[in-house]
């Protein structure tokens, strides 16, 4: 099992912790890694876009001028597709994006990642994270002691007065537990945790 200091909010090290193999070591596997950061990109998409076509568009009812003897070709309704202002041909239509990936293969999607940050010395874990008030400097101080570079600070629950000082800070997130996910561990270099949160994710993933 691998073992890891926990730090206080000064980086001293005031103890240590035994880290689950089945979630803090496994192998890596880039192609189930893969499979869920599209997954989880393919669920932000909306889906809504929509262009009118031909019998949608408003207008239209009457022949614009008479079949034959204007010189002009033949017209049957200004809402066509060549015309301005006419209906659009295969444009999109409400749709879902979303992809089917197993619960497991989520799950392990999460432990290959946590499992790489820590094998990249990328996982910091700390005592408690906790701030007297609501002040960014206070918590970019703290990140400037542990010199943590676009950093993903997981806590157990809510915790208003951290996550109203980070929010101003770039490329820095402060996520609750039950929201880990793959993405957002990919798109920042490191990840903090507290002791209550490991003992969360445990939990869950165990």
């Amino acid at each position: 099992m691998p073992t890891v200091d926990i730090f206080d909010m000064n980086r001293q090290v005031v103890g240590q912790m035994q880290l689950r193999d089945d979630i803090f070591d496994v192998p890596a596997n880039r192609h189930v890694v893969h499979e869920v950061v599209l997954y989880q990109l393919a669920k932000r998409r909306r889906g809504t876009a929509k262009t009118k076509g031909r019998s949608e568009v408003s207008g239209g009812g009457k022949k614009p001028w008479r079949q034959k003897g204007t010189g002009r070709a033949r017209a049957g309704t200004s809402r066509s597709p060549l015309w301005r202002g006419g209906g659009t041909v295969h444009g999109p239509q409400p749709r879902t994006y979303d992809l089917k990936v197993p619960k497991k293969v989520r799950r392990l999607a999460v432990k290959v990642v946590l499992s790489q940050k820590l094998r990249e010395q990328a996982l910091v874990i700390v005592d408690q994270l906790q701030l007297p008030e609501i002040r960014t400097k206070h918590f970019y101080a703290w990140m400037q002691r542990f010199g943590l570079e676009k950093p993903l600070v997981v806590i157990s629950g809510k915790d208003e007065i951290l996550e109203k000082s980070a929010r101003n800070i770039p490329d820095v997130k402060v996520l609750r537990c039950e929201g880990l996910n793959v993405f957002d561990m990919l798109k920042h270099r490191n990840l903090v945790l507290t002791k209550d949160t490991v003992s969360k994710i445990e939990e869950s993933l165990g």
